[in-house]
Protein backbone atom coordinates (compact mmCIF):
# COMPACT_ATOMS: atom_id res chain seq x y z
CA UNK A 1 0.00 0.00 0.00
CA UNK A 2 0.75 3.27 -0.57
CA UNK A 3 3.07 4.86 2.73
CA UNK A 4 4.29 8.20 2.39
CA UNK A 5 4.47 10.69 -0.55
CA UNK A 6 6.53 13.45 -0.64
CA UNK A 7 5.95 16.95 -2.76
CA UNK A 8 8.47 19.49 -3.60
CA UNK A 9 8.00 22.34 -5.75
CA UNK A 10 5.11 20.93 -7.62
CA UNK A 11 2.53 23.55 -9.01
CA UNK A 12 1.24 25.28 -5.84
CA UNK A 13 3.52 23.10 -3.42
CA UNK A 14 5.87 24.24 -2.03
CA UNK A 15 6.58 21.31 0.67
CA UNK A 16 4.23 18.35 1.38
CA UNK A 17 5.04 15.08 3.48
CA UNK A 18 2.06 13.16 4.48
CA UNK A 19 1.61 9.32 5.84
CA UNK A 20 -1.07 7.09 4.30
CA UNK A 21 -2.80 4.12 6.42
CA UNK A 22 -4.73 1.09 5.66
CA UNK A 23 -8.65 1.88 5.35
CA UNK A 24 -10.41 4.15 3.44
CA UNK A 25 -8.58 8.06 3.76
CA UNK A 26 -10.67 10.63 2.12
CA UNK A 27 -8.98 14.43 0.59
CA UNK A 28 -11.47 17.43 0.94
CA UNK A 29 -10.88 21.01 0.08
CA UNK A 30 -12.94 24.30 -1.38
CA UNK A 31 -13.01 24.10 -4.87
CA UNK A 32 -9.79 25.22 -6.84
CA UNK A 33 -7.50 24.21 -3.77
CA UNK A 34 -6.08 21.40 -5.07
CA UNK A 35 -7.32 18.74 -4.25
CA UNK A 36 -6.23 16.64 -6.64
CA UNK A 37 -2.39 17.89 -6.75
CA UNK A 38 -1.42 15.38 -4.70
CA UNK A 39 -2.81 12.31 -7.30
CA UNK A 40 -1.59 14.33 -10.21
CA UNK A 41 1.90 13.80 -8.50
CA UNK A 42 1.73 10.50 -7.69
CA UNK A 43 0.64 9.33 -11.07
CA UNK A 44 4.23 10.99 -12.34
CA UNK A 45 5.74 8.58 -10.02
CA UNK A 46 3.57 5.89 -11.87
CA UNK A 47 4.77 6.96 -15.18
CA UNK A 48 2.46 9.98 -16.73
CA UNK A 49 4.44 12.15 -18.99
CA UNK A 50 5.70 15.35 -17.06
CA UNK A 51 4.60 18.76 -18.05
CA UNK A 52 7.94 21.53 -16.96
CA UNK A 53 5.57 24.12 -16.63
CA UNK A 54 3.92 22.10 -13.33
CA UNK A 55 7.02 23.74 -11.49
CA UNK A 56 6.81 25.47 -9.21
CA UNK A 57 7.44 29.51 -9.89
CA UNK A 58 10.60 30.71 -9.77
CA UNK A 59 12.18 27.05 -8.65
CA UNK A 60 14.58 25.30 -10.62
CA UNK A 61 12.71 21.85 -10.86
CA UNK A 62 10.21 19.83 -8.64
CA UNK A 63 10.32 16.67 -7.08
CA UNK A 64 7.99 13.39 -6.04
CA UNK A 65 8.22 10.27 -4.15
CA UNK A 66 5.97 7.76 -3.14
CA UNK A 67 6.69 4.77 -0.60
CA UNK A 68 5.01 1.68 -1.13
CA UNK A 69 4.94 -1.35 1.16
CA UNK A 70 5.30 -4.34 -1.10
CA UNK A 71 5.13 -7.11 1.63
CA UNK A 72 1.96 -8.38 0.37
CA UNK A 73 2.43 -7.52 -3.28
CA UNK A 74 4.70 -10.65 -4.62
CA UNK A 75 4.24 -9.44 -7.80
CA UNK A 76 5.51 -6.44 -7.47
CA UNK A 77 8.89 -8.17 -5.35
CA UNK A 78 9.32 -10.32 -7.60
CA UNK A 79 9.47 -7.48 -10.19
CA UNK A 80 12.37 -5.79 -8.22
CA UNK A 81 13.93 -9.19 -7.53
CA UNK A 82 14.21 -9.76 -11.42
CA UNK A 83 15.54 -6.64 -11.68
CA UNK A 84 17.90 -6.50 -8.87
CA UNK A 85 16.19 -3.78 -7.32
CA UNK A 86 15.06 -5.12 -3.95
CA UNK A 87 15.56 -3.41 -1.05
CA UNK A 88 13.16 -4.88 1.52
CA UNK A 89 9.47 -4.48 2.21
CA UNK A 90 9.68 -1.18 0.81
CA UNK A 91 9.37 0.51 -2.90
CA UNK A 92 10.19 4.15 -3.31
CA UNK A 93 9.16 5.35 -6.96
CA UNK A 94 11.05 9.15 -7.28
CA UNK A 95 10.44 11.70 -10.09
CA UNK A 96 12.76 15.08 -10.86
CA UNK A 97 11.08 17.23 -13.39
CA UNK A 98 13.21 20.74 -14.18
CA UNK A 99 11.99 23.68 -15.47
CA UNK A 100 14.09 23.46 -18.56
CA UNK A 101 12.07 20.38 -19.85
CA UNK A 102 13.92 17.29 -18.20
CA UNK A 103 12.33 14.32 -17.04
CA UNK A 104 14.48 11.68 -14.91
CA UNK A 105 12.20 8.76 -12.78
CA UNK A 106 14.40 6.49 -10.52
CA UNK A 107 12.78 3.16 -8.86
CA UNK A 108 14.63 2.55 -5.35
CA UNK A 109 17.29 4.80 -6.19
CA UNK A 110 18.21 3.44 -9.46
CA UNK A 111 17.57 5.36 -12.59
CA UNK A 112 14.74 3.69 -14.31
CA UNK A 113 12.65 4.43 -17.86
CA UNK A 114 8.59 5.77 -17.29
CA UNK A 115 7.66 2.31 -18.90
CA UNK A 116 9.14 0.66 -16.32
CA UNK A 117 7.46 2.88 -13.46
CA UNK A 118 4.36 2.59 -15.17
CA UNK A 119 4.29 -1.24 -14.92
CA UNK A 120 5.81 -1.33 -11.79
CA UNK A 121 2.92 1.32 -11.14
CA UNK A 122 0.37 -1.15 -11.99
CA UNK A 123 0.89 -3.85 -9.50
CA UNK A 124 0.87 -1.19 -6.60
CA UNK A 125 -1.52 1.44 -6.87
CA UNK A 126 -4.58 1.62 -9.47
CA UNK A 127 -5.95 4.87 -9.86
CA UNK A 128 -9.37 5.67 -11.05
CA UNK A 129 -10.32 8.85 -13.10
CA UNK A 130 -10.49 10.45 -16.58
CA UNK A 131 -6.87 10.22 -17.38
CA UNK A 132 -3.92 7.62 -18.08
CA UNK A 133 -4.03 5.72 -15.44
CA UNK A 134 -7.75 4.08 -15.50
CA UNK A 135 -6.45 0.67 -15.85
CA UNK A 136 -10.08 -1.20 -16.53
CA UNK A 137 -9.79 0.90 -19.85
CA UNK A 138 -6.86 -2.49 -20.44
CA UNK A 139 -8.41 -5.62 -21.80
CA UNK A 140 -5.25 -7.64 -19.98
CA UNK A 141 -6.41 -6.18 -17.34
CA UNK A 142 -10.11 -7.11 -17.58
CA UNK A 143 -8.73 -10.35 -18.17
CA UNK A 144 -6.79 -10.47 -14.76
CA UNK A 145 -10.17 -9.23 -12.90
CA UNK A 146 -11.84 -11.90 -14.50
CA UNK A 147 -9.68 -14.81 -13.72
CA UNK A 148 -8.79 -13.50 -9.98
CA UNK A 149 -12.54 -13.57 -9.71
CA UNK A 150 -12.97 -17.52 -10.83
CA UNK A 151 -9.53 -18.09 -8.68
CA UNK A 152 -8.47 -19.60 -12.41
CA UNK A 153 -4.62 -18.42 -11.02
CA UNK A 154 -3.25 -21.99 -11.46
CA UNK A 155 -5.38 -22.93 -14.25
CA UNK A 156 -3.81 -19.52 -16.25
CA UNK A 157 -0.29 -20.63 -15.30
CA UNK A 158 -0.66 -24.16 -16.62
CA UNK A 159 -1.87 -22.68 -20.40
CA UNK A 160 0.52 -20.08 -20.27
CA UNK A 161 3.42 -22.93 -19.54
CA UNK A 162 1.73 -25.02 -22.34
CA UNK A 163 1.25 -22.48 -24.96
CA UNK A 164 5.33 -21.18 -24.49
CA UNK A 165 6.41 -24.80 -24.93
CA UNK A 166 4.77 -25.07 -27.94
CA UNK A 167 5.77 -21.64 -29.68
CA UNK A 168 9.34 -22.63 -28.52
CA UNK A 169 9.05 -25.95 -30.10
CA UNK A 170 7.38 -24.29 -33.29
CA UNK A 171 10.13 -21.81 -33.54
CA UNK A 172 13.09 -24.41 -32.93
CA UNK A 173 10.96 -26.70 -36.08
CA UNK A 174 11.33 -23.05 -38.27
CA UNK A 175 14.90 -22.83 -37.70
CA UNK A 176 15.50 -26.43 -38.61
CA UNK A 177 13.21 -26.09 -42.23
CA UNK A 178 14.56 -22.59 -42.93
CA UNK A 179 18.21 -24.21 -42.46
CA UNK A 180 16.73 -27.39 -44.61
CA UNK A 181 16.62 -25.20 -47.82
CA UNK A 182 20.29 -25.22 -48.00
CA UNK A 183 21.28 -28.76 -46.74
CA UNK A 184 21.56 -30.48 -50.39
CA UNK A 185 24.13 -27.84 -50.83
CA UNK A 186 25.95 -27.96 -47.40
CA UNK A 187 26.22 -31.67 -47.15
CA UNK A 188 28.13 -31.89 -50.27
CA UNK A 189 30.36 -29.70 -48.89
CA UNK A 190 30.72 -30.93 -45.69
CA UNK A 191 31.21 -34.47 -47.09
CA UNK A 192 34.03 -32.92 -49.45
CA UNK A 193 36.01 -31.25 -46.51
CA UNK A 194 35.53 -34.29 -44.37
CA UNK A 195 36.83 -36.41 -47.02
CA UNK A 196 39.84 -34.04 -47.27
CA UNK A 197 40.73 -33.82 -44.03
CA UNK A 198 40.15 -38.29 -44.02
CA UNK A 199 42.76 -38.11 -46.26
CA UNK A 200 45.12 -36.24 -44.39
CA UNK A 201 44.61 -38.19 -41.90
CA UNK A 202 46.29 -35.88 -39.32
CA UNK A 203 46.86 -37.17 -35.96
CA UNK A 204 46.14 -35.65 -32.82
CA UNK A 205 49.98 -35.26 -31.86
CA UNK A 206 51.56 -35.70 -35.03
CA UNK A 207 51.77 -31.74 -36.00
CA UNK A 208 53.52 -30.86 -32.75
CA UNK A 209 56.02 -34.30 -33.69
CA UNK A 210 57.07 -32.96 -36.83
CA UNK A 211 57.43 -29.56 -36.25
CA UNK A 212 60.07 -30.49 -33.86
CA UNK A 213 61.11 -33.39 -35.70
CA UNK A 214 61.49 -31.12 -38.74
CA UNK A 215 63.72 -28.66 -37.01
CA UNK A 216 66.09 -31.12 -35.79
CA UNK A 217 66.30 -32.48 -38.84
CA UNK A 218 66.71 -29.08 -40.80
CA UNK A 219 69.81 -28.01 -37.86
CA UNK A 220 71.58 -31.59 -38.18
CA UNK A 221 74.19 -30.16 -39.02
CA UNK A 222 75.05 -27.40 -36.61
CA UNK A 223 73.78 -29.28 -33.86
CA UNK A 224 76.03 -32.37 -34.57
CA UNK A 225 78.81 -29.91 -34.97
CA UNK A 226 78.00 -28.05 -31.76
CA UNK A 227 77.16 -31.32 -29.68
CA UNK A 228 80.86 -32.80 -30.68
CA UNK A 229 82.54 -29.48 -29.81
CA UNK A 230 80.70 -29.83 -26.31
CA UNK A 231 81.76 -33.32 -25.92
CA UNK A 232 85.44 -32.35 -26.56
CA UNK A 233 85.26 -29.71 -23.37
CA UNK A 234 83.54 -31.91 -21.22
CA UNK A 235 86.30 -34.58 -22.05
CA UNK A 236 89.07 -31.74 -21.54
CA UNK A 237 87.52 -30.25 -18.73
CA UNK A 238 87.21 -33.72 -16.98
CA UNK A 239 90.60 -34.33 -17.45
CA UNK A 240 91.70 -31.30 -16.13
CA UNK A 241 89.62 -31.99 -13.04
CA UNK A 242 91.10 -35.23 -11.83
CA UNK A 243 94.31 -34.26 -12.64
CA UNK A 244 93.47 -30.91 -9.77
CA UNK A 245 91.94 -33.88 -7.93
CA UNK A 246 95.57 -35.80 -7.92
CA UNK A 247 97.16 -32.55 -6.94
CA UNK A 248 95.68 -32.05 -3.68
CA UNK A 249 95.73 -36.22 -2.50
CA UNK A 250 98.92 -35.68 -1.07
CA UNK A 251 99.78 -35.73 2.61
CA UNK A 252 100.56 -32.42 3.08
CA UNK A 253 96.94 -31.01 2.09
CA UNK A 254 95.44 -32.14 5.65
CA UNK A 255 93.55 -28.93 5.98
CA UNK A 256 89.98 -29.33 6.11
CA UNK A 257 89.12 -26.73 2.97
CA UNK A 258 91.52 -28.66 1.05
CA UNK A 259 89.51 -32.12 2.27
CA UNK A 260 86.15 -29.88 0.75
CA UNK A 261 88.14 -29.34 -2.08
CA UNK A 262 88.79 -32.72 -2.92
CA UNK A 263 85.13 -33.41 -2.30
CA UNK A 264 84.12 -31.30 -4.44
CA UNK A 265 86.13 -31.77 -7.83
CA UNK A 266 85.01 -35.73 -7.28
CA UNK A 267 82.09 -34.66 -7.69
CA UNK A 268 82.52 -32.12 -10.53
CA UNK A 269 84.25 -35.05 -12.50
CA UNK A 270 81.88 -37.20 -11.73
CA UNK A 271 79.36 -34.73 -13.44
CA UNK A 272 81.45 -34.34 -16.47
CA UNK A 273 81.92 -37.90 -17.12
CA UNK A 274 77.68 -38.05 -17.14
CA UNK A 275 77.21 -34.94 -19.14
CA UNK A 276 79.86 -36.33 -21.36
CA UNK A 277 77.70 -39.63 -21.97
CA UNK A 278 74.63 -37.65 -22.16
CA UNK A 279 75.56 -35.83 -25.00
CA UNK A 280 77.36 -38.54 -26.73
CA UNK A 281 73.66 -40.52 -26.86
CA UNK A 282 72.12 -36.99 -28.01
CA UNK A 283 74.45 -37.30 -30.55
CA UNK A 284 73.71 -40.79 -32.19
CA UNK A 285 70.31 -39.71 -31.81
CA UNK A 286 70.68 -36.99 -34.97
CA UNK A 287 71.11 -38.04 -37.98
CA UNK A 288 71.66 -35.76 -41.49
CA UNK A 289 68.55 -37.33 -43.48
CA UNK A 290 68.16 -35.15 -46.60
CA UNK A 291 65.59 -37.69 -47.69
CA UNK A 292 63.41 -37.61 -44.51
CA UNK A 293 63.54 -33.71 -43.93
CA UNK A 294 61.72 -33.54 -47.19
CA UNK A 295 59.35 -35.88 -46.30
CA UNK A 296 58.74 -33.93 -43.01
CA UNK A 297 58.48 -30.72 -45.12
CA UNK A 298 56.29 -31.79 -47.63
CA UNK A 299 53.97 -32.72 -45.10
CA UNK A 300 54.05 -30.14 -42.83
CA UNK A 301 53.35 -27.99 -46.11
CA UNK A 302 50.11 -30.37 -46.80
CA UNK A 303 48.88 -29.43 -43.54
CA UNK A 304 49.50 -25.72 -43.30
CA UNK A 305 47.61 -25.51 -47.09
CA UNK A 306 44.48 -27.43 -45.46
CA UNK A 307 44.80 -25.30 -42.66
CA UNK A 308 44.45 -22.01 -44.74
CA UNK A 309 42.03 -23.10 -46.63
CA UNK A 310 39.94 -23.58 -43.97
CA UNK A 311 40.48 -20.74 -42.45
CA UNK A 312 41.74 -22.06 -39.24
CA UNK A 313 45.39 -22.54 -37.18
CA UNK A 314 47.36 -25.68 -38.14
CA UNK A 315 46.44 -26.78 -34.58
CA UNK A 316 42.64 -26.85 -34.69
CA UNK A 317 42.60 -29.31 -38.38
CA UNK A 318 41.67 -32.20 -35.82
CA UNK A 319 39.10 -30.23 -33.95
CA UNK A 320 37.54 -28.82 -37.25
CA UNK A 321 37.91 -32.32 -38.35
CA UNK A 322 35.36 -33.68 -35.32
CA UNK A 323 33.05 -30.47 -35.70
CA UNK A 324 32.59 -31.27 -39.69
CA UNK A 325 31.20 -34.82 -39.08
CA UNK A 326 28.97 -33.59 -36.20
CA UNK A 327 27.80 -31.18 -38.30
CA UNK A 328 27.02 -33.54 -41.25
CA UNK A 329 25.15 -36.17 -38.65
CA UNK A 330 23.09 -33.59 -37.33
CA UNK A 331 21.93 -32.82 -41.27
CA UNK A 332 21.60 -36.32 -41.76
CA UNK A 333 19.13 -36.59 -38.67
CA UNK A 334 17.07 -33.59 -39.36
CA UNK A 335 14.34 -35.28 -41.21
CA UNK A 336 13.92 -37.19 -37.91
CA UNK A 337 14.14 -34.59 -35.58
CA UNK A 338 11.15 -32.36 -37.69
CA UNK A 339 9.52 -35.57 -37.45
CA UNK A 340 10.14 -35.40 -33.17
CA UNK A 341 8.99 -31.56 -33.66
CA UNK A 342 5.88 -32.22 -35.67
CA UNK A 343 4.66 -35.01 -32.87
CA UNK A 344 6.26 -32.53 -30.08
CA UNK A 345 3.75 -29.72 -31.77
CA UNK A 346 0.68 -32.17 -31.89
CA UNK A 347 1.00 -33.58 -28.13
CA UNK A 348 1.15 -29.69 -27.04
CA UNK A 349 -1.54 -29.05 -29.20
CA UNK A 350 -4.34 -31.55 -27.89
CA UNK A 351 -3.12 -30.58 -23.80
CA UNK A 352 -3.40 -27.11 -24.75
CA UNK A 353 -6.95 -27.63 -26.27
CA UNK A 354 -8.29 -29.59 -22.87
CA UNK A 355 -6.57 -26.60 -20.79
CA UNK A 356 -8.11 -24.04 -22.98
CA UNK A 357 -11.49 -25.82 -23.77
CA UNK A 358 -11.63 -25.87 -19.73
CA UNK A 359 -10.49 -22.44 -18.84
CA UNK A 360 -13.13 -21.27 -21.61
CA UNK A 361 -15.80 -23.01 -19.92
CA UNK A 362 -15.28 -21.66 -16.06
CA UNK A 363 -14.39 -18.12 -17.68
CA UNK A 364 -18.59 -18.13 -19.12
CA UNK A 365 -19.35 -19.44 -15.94
CA UNK A 366 -17.50 -16.74 -13.75
CA UNK A 367 -18.35 -13.97 -16.26
CA UNK A 368 -22.14 -15.06 -15.66
CA UNK A 369 -21.54 -14.51 -11.82
CA UNK A 370 -19.50 -11.25 -12.05
CA UNK A 371 -22.21 -9.79 -14.33
CA UNK A 372 -24.89 -10.64 -12.11
CA UNK A 373 -23.26 -9.04 -9.01
CA UNK A 374 -21.38 -5.84 -11.03
CA UNK A 375 -24.78 -5.37 -12.09
CA UNK A 376 -26.45 -5.19 -8.64
CA UNK A 377 -23.57 -2.87 -7.53
CA UNK A 378 -24.27 0.07 -10.46
CA UNK A 379 -28.28 0.18 -9.16
CA UNK A 380 -27.57 1.21 -6.26
CA UNK A 381 -24.86 3.57 -7.92
CA UNK A 382 -27.93 5.24 -9.62
CA UNK A 383 -27.05 3.35 -12.89
CA UNK A 384 -29.70 0.92 -13.17
CA UNK A 385 -30.67 1.53 -16.75
CA UNK A 386 -26.73 0.60 -17.35
CA UNK A 387 -26.22 -2.97 -19.02
CA UNK A 388 -22.82 -4.61 -18.03
CA UNK A 389 -21.44 -7.36 -20.21
CA UNK A 390 -18.75 -9.72 -20.53
CA UNK A 391 -17.68 -10.86 -23.98
CA UNK A 392 -15.61 -13.62 -24.84
CA UNK A 393 -14.33 -13.28 -27.93
CA UNK A 394 -12.68 -15.98 -30.17
CA UNK A 395 -9.22 -15.78 -31.53
CA UNK A 396 -8.88 -15.19 -35.09
CA UNK A 397 -6.11 -17.71 -34.87
CA UNK A 398 -6.26 -21.34 -33.86
CA UNK A 399 -2.48 -21.30 -32.65
CA UNK A 400 -1.70 -22.06 -28.84
CA UNK A 401 -2.16 -18.10 -27.00
CA UNK A 402 -0.66 -18.00 -23.40
CA UNK A 403 -4.00 -16.58 -22.39
CA UNK A 404 -6.34 -18.73 -23.79
CA UNK A 405 -8.64 -19.07 -27.26
CA UNK A 406 -10.54 -16.19 -26.31
CA UNK A 407 -10.07 -12.30 -26.09
CA UNK A 408 -11.91 -10.89 -23.11
CA UNK A 409 -13.64 -7.55 -22.95
CA UNK A 410 -16.06 -5.61 -20.30
CA UNK A 411 -18.97 -3.89 -22.14
CA UNK A 412 -21.37 -1.04 -20.91
CA UNK A 413 -24.69 0.68 -22.68
CA UNK A 414 -25.38 3.40 -20.18
CA UNK A 415 -28.52 4.10 -22.42
CA UNK A 416 -31.99 1.80 -22.45
CA UNK A 417 -31.69 -0.25 -25.43
CA UNK A 418 -28.07 0.87 -26.83
CA UNK A 419 -25.67 -1.79 -27.61
CA UNK A 420 -23.24 -2.27 -25.12
CA UNK A 421 -19.46 -1.54 -26.50
CA UNK A 422 -15.72 -1.13 -24.77
CA UNK A 423 -15.70 1.06 -21.56
CA UNK A 424 -13.83 3.75 -23.14
CA UNK A 425 -16.39 4.64 -25.78
CA UNK A 426 -19.17 5.00 -24.28
CA UNK A 427 -18.89 5.36 -20.28
CA UNK A 428 -17.95 9.15 -18.89
CA UNK A 429 -15.67 9.85 -16.68
CA UNK A 430 -18.08 10.01 -13.69
CA UNK A 431 -20.00 6.75 -15.35
CA UNK A 432 -16.35 4.75 -15.34
CA UNK A 433 -15.11 5.66 -11.60
CA UNK A 434 -18.75 4.13 -10.76
CA UNK A 435 -18.28 1.36 -12.81
CA UNK A 436 -14.98 0.66 -11.54
CA UNK A 437 -15.88 1.24 -8.02
CA UNK A 438 -18.49 -1.41 -8.83
CA UNK A 439 -16.27 -3.70 -10.02
CA UNK A 440 -13.28 -2.97 -7.17
CA UNK A 441 -15.88 -3.88 -4.57
CA UNK A 442 -17.24 -7.28 -6.16
CA UNK A 443 -13.14 -8.32 -7.26
CA UNK A 444 -11.91 -7.17 -4.09
CA UNK A 445 -11.67 -10.16 -2.30
CA UNK A 446 -9.47 -11.68 -5.12
CA UNK A 447 -6.55 -8.90 -4.01
CA UNK A 448 -6.08 -8.11 -7.40
CA UNK A 449 -5.16 -4.21 -5.92
CA UNK A 450 -3.76 -3.20 -2.51
CA UNK A 451 -4.30 0.45 -3.37
CA UNK A 452 -7.11 2.07 -5.03
CA UNK A 453 -7.71 5.77 -5.73
CA UNK A 454 -10.93 7.37 -6.86
CA UNK A 455 -10.76 11.06 -8.29
CA UNK A 456 -14.10 12.64 -8.25
CA UNK A 457 -15.56 9.15 -8.17
CA UNK A 458 -18.58 10.99 -6.66
CA UNK A 459 -19.34 13.71 -10.35
CA UNK A 460 -22.62 13.62 -11.24
CA UNK A 461 -24.52 12.30 -8.15
CA UNK A 462 -25.91 13.62 -4.63
CA UNK A 463 -28.57 12.47 -2.16
CA UNK A 464 -29.03 8.85 -1.07
CA UNK A 465 -26.77 7.63 -4.10
CA UNK A 466 -23.82 9.50 -2.52
CA UNK A 467 -24.16 7.66 0.91
CA UNK A 468 -24.32 4.27 -0.93
CA UNK A 469 -20.73 5.20 -2.65
CA UNK A 470 -19.46 6.01 0.52
CA UNK A 471 -20.34 3.28 2.33
CA UNK A 472 -19.27 1.06 -0.85
CA UNK A 473 -15.83 2.49 -0.60
CA UNK A 474 -15.63 2.02 2.69
CA UNK A 475 -16.83 -1.88 1.90
CA UNK A 476 -13.96 -1.91 -0.43
CA UNK A 477 -11.11 -0.22 2.03
CA UNK A 478 -11.73 -3.62 4.45
CA UNK A 479 -10.39 -5.48 1.24
CA UNK A 480 -7.39 -2.81 -0.43
CA UNK A 481 -6.22 1.20 0.70
CA UNK A 482 -8.64 3.44 -0.63
CA UNK A 483 -7.91 6.86 -1.16
CA UNK A 484 -11.13 9.29 -2.31
CA UNK A 485 -11.12 12.66 -3.40
CA UNK A 486 -14.23 13.94 -2.79
CA UNK A 487 -16.63 16.88 -2.26
CA UNK A 488 -19.71 15.07 -1.22
CA UNK A 489 -19.97 15.02 2.78
CA UNK A 490 -21.85 11.68 2.04
CA UNK A 491 -18.56 10.05 1.37
CA UNK A 492 -16.22 12.51 3.17
CA UNK A 493 -18.13 11.08 6.42
CA UNK A 494 -17.66 7.17 5.86
CA UNK A 495 -13.33 7.61 5.91
CA UNK A 496 -11.61 5.99 8.41
CA UNK A 497 -8.99 9.08 7.89
CA UNK A 498 -9.14 12.86 6.79
CA UNK A 499 -7.50 15.11 5.03
CA UNK A 500 -8.24 18.67 4.19
CA UNK A 501 -6.62 20.45 0.85
CA UNK A 502 -6.17 24.17 1.58
CA UNK A 503 -4.90 27.09 -0.36
CA UNK A 504 -3.81 30.18 1.06
CA UNK A 505 -2.48 33.62 -1.52
CA UNK A 506 0.83 35.58 0.53
CA UNK A 507 2.03 38.47 -1.89
CA UNK A 508 2.59 37.08 -5.17
CA UNK A 509 2.37 33.30 -4.28
CA UNK A 510 -0.11 30.56 -3.77
CA UNK A 511 0.12 27.48 -1.73
CA UNK A 512 -1.46 24.71 -1.22
CA UNK A 513 -1.33 22.27 2.27
CA UNK A 514 -2.33 19.33 3.20
CA UNK A 515 -3.81 18.50 7.02
CA UNK A 516 -4.56 15.69 8.54
CA UNK A 517 -7.96 16.40 10.61
CA UNK A 518 -8.96 15.11 14.11
CA UNK A 519 -12.16 14.12 14.81
CA UNK A 520 -13.74 17.65 15.51
CA UNK A 521 -12.29 19.34 12.84
CA UNK A 522 -13.41 16.27 10.60
CA UNK A 523 -16.91 16.91 11.44
CA UNK A 524 -16.56 20.48 10.92
CA UNK A 525 -15.34 20.08 7.65
CA UNK A 526 -17.85 18.19 7.13
CA UNK A 527 -20.34 20.57 8.09
CA UNK A 528 -18.96 23.03 5.57
CA UNK A 529 -19.43 20.72 3.48
CA UNK A 530 -23.28 20.24 3.82
CA UNK A 531 -23.48 23.97 4.64
CA UNK A 532 -21.45 26.15 2.39
CA UNK A 533 -18.96 28.90 3.84
CA UNK A 534 -20.85 29.32 7.03
CA UNK A 535 -20.95 26.77 9.38
CA UNK A 536 -24.39 26.81 11.68
CA UNK A 537 -25.00 24.60 14.91
CA UNK A 538 -27.69 22.76 12.81
CA UNK A 539 -25.02 21.71 9.97
CA UNK A 540 -22.59 20.60 12.70
CA UNK A 541 -24.93 18.35 14.70
CA UNK A 542 -25.78 16.87 11.10
CA UNK A 543 -22.30 16.55 10.41
CA UNK A 544 -21.55 14.81 13.67
CA UNK A 545 -24.99 12.62 12.97
CA UNK A 546 -23.43 10.76 9.53
CA UNK A 547 -19.75 10.42 11.02
CA UNK A 548 -20.89 8.77 14.02
CA UNK A 549 -23.61 6.96 11.83
CA UNK A 550 -20.52 5.60 9.59
CA UNK A 551 -18.70 4.36 12.26
CA UNK A 552 -21.39 1.68 13.42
Amino acid sequence: MLSHLSISNYTIVSSLEMEFEAGMTVITGETGAGKSIMLDALSLCLGDRADPKAVRQNCDRAEINASFDISAIPAARQYLESRDLITGEECILRRVITAEGRSRAYINGSASTLQDCAELGAMLIDVHNQHAHQSLLRKEVQRQLLDAFANLHNSTRQLEQIASDWLRTRREREMLLGASDDHGARIQLLSYQISELDELALAPDELAALEKEQKTLANAEEILQSAHRALELCEAQEAGTRQALQLLQSDAHVAQTAANARDLLDSAAIQLNEARDEIQRYIDTVKIDPQRLESVQRRLELVYDIARKHKVKPEQLTTLHTSLQSEIQGLADSSERLDEFEQQMADLASRYQQAASKLSKQRRSAAKKLVKKVSVQLATLAMEQCTFEIALHPRASDDPHPHGQEDIEFLISTNPGASPQSLGKIASGGELSRISLAIGVVTASTGAVSSMVFDEVDVGIGGAVAEVVGKLLRTLADQAQVLCVTHLPQVAAQGHHHLQVTKTSADSSVEATLSRLDQQNKVREIARMLGGIKVTEQSLAHAREMVESSAT
